[in-house]
């Protein structure tokens, strides 16, 4: 029976995110756990979160799941980082006065310039609410999931990726910003999936059916 881990470290929608894998798994079991054992021999691993990120990353390692995020990878397991889950993965960020991060794909984790906007107003942050994705690659993930489709999001800061190879997606508040990463076996996303709708539920559908090849 395949198994998808989904990451407990005391931080994320993990009730919503589960609810939502169960209703596109199939044959798939959804286990949301902090075993590192567990996480390990599971075929497909997420990584919620909502939050801070220095508290995010502090509970990681806490738990010593850093490590087992990084062996994950290391082992070539398709894993999924959703919102807080995306931004740990980066090397630091200018949260709290700058926070190391999990160093997965280099780059910087930034604030929303709230001087930034279309029309002369100050941006609204956090970002809250539904905006469109559009997708820079043609990656797995993005299976059946039209061009421009709308997920939702809720977040003030946002991910800056050192090289442009890894951006699978980016979505303009006013200007753009990257909202999906992708390397090797990992894919991770800004927006929530599990509250995406049809959008979501489907990009989540394609991570459960996907090898973590590109």
């Amino acid at each position: 029976m395949r198994r998808v881990a989904v990451i407990d470290y005391g931080m994320g929608n993990l009730r919503s995110v589960s609810k939502a894998l169960e209703a596109v798994a199939g044959d798939v079991t959804v286990e949301v756990t902090s075993d590192p054992a567990r996480i390990l021999s599971a075929n497909h691993v997420v990584l919620p979160g909502v939050g801070a990120m220095r508290d995010c990353v502090s509970e990681l390692k806490r738990l010593q799941l850093d490590d087992v995020i990084k062996k994950v990878i290391n082992n070539g397991t398709p894993i999924l980082g959703i919102c807080l889950g995306m931004q740990a993965m980066l090397s630091d960020s200018e949260e709290n006065g700058g926070t190391k991060g999990l160093n997965i794909i280099a780059g910087s984790v930034r604030h929303f310039d709230i001087k930034a906007s279309a029309n002369g107003e100050h941006l609204k942050v956090p970002h809250m609410g539904w905006n469109q994705v559009h997708q820079a690659s043609a990656h797995p993930l993005w299976h059946n999931i039209e061009q421009d489709s709308r997920f939702y999001f809720v977040h003030s800061y946002f991910v800056a990726p050192e090289s442009d190879d890894v951006t699978a997606a980016t979505t303009a508040y006013p200007v753009d910003f990257t909202s999906a990463i992708h390397k090797d076996n990992v894919f991770a996303v800004q927006f929530h999936p599990e509250k995406s709708q049809h959008a979501g539920l489907q990009l989540l559908e394609n991570f459960l059916n996907w090898d973590g090849k590109s």
